[in-house]
């Protein structure tokens, strides 16, 4: 006779799970749509069947930068209409979303997935460095501090300004 155990899992998490997967199967992959994120929460099949929330969560729930409705999870990010790919720090969010989950709580995480967090952690920080690095609007950043060096930027500009008319 077989027991079957069932898992309590969030939905939140199963999308994280799912997504992560996604993420670091394919690294070369920017995003990916709702669908394939759905379809790998159903072949992963983690609690015996893919729960009717899965989809909402994909599409609203979990996605940061949109407003909270009413999920309040930063786990996926939209980069345009149905792809998504994994939050990560640094990715700017709706502010109703302010103080969510990111990522799952260790203890609640399946030990067959429990690798996938540290695997998010060196990815995400891998991520943020990269970004500053290949971003000219982020490559500017502290570039103009000798124009005002020792001097208030308030003064600076008030001075720029002296003359005008």
């Amino acid at each position: 006779m077989s027991v079957t155990t069932r898992i309590h899992l969030k939905v939140a998490d199963e999308v994280w799970i799912a997504a992560a997967l996604l993420q670091r199967e394919s690294p070369d992959q920017l995003d990916f749509s709702v669908k394939e994120i759905v379809a790998r929460a159903s072949e992963e099949n983690i609690t015996g069947q893919l729960r009717p929330g899965v989809y909402v969560h994909v599409v609203q729930h979990c996605v940061a930068n949109r407003r909270a409705d009413p999920g309040r999870y930063r786990i996926l990010f939209e980069t345009s209409r149905g792809r998504r790919r994994l939050f990560r720090e640094g990715d700017p969010y709706h502010p109703s979303r302010e103080g969510s989950e990111i990522t799952p709580e260790p203890g609640n995480m399946p030990d067959k997935y429990a690798n996938l967090l540290s695997w998010y952690r060196e990815w995400s920080s891998r991520a943020v460095a990269t970004r500053a690095e290949t971003d000219p609007l982020l490559a500017l950043k502290a570039s103009g501090l000798h124009l005002w060096a020792g001097e208030r930027p308030d003064d600076y500009v008030r001075r720029l300004r002296e003359g005008w008319e």
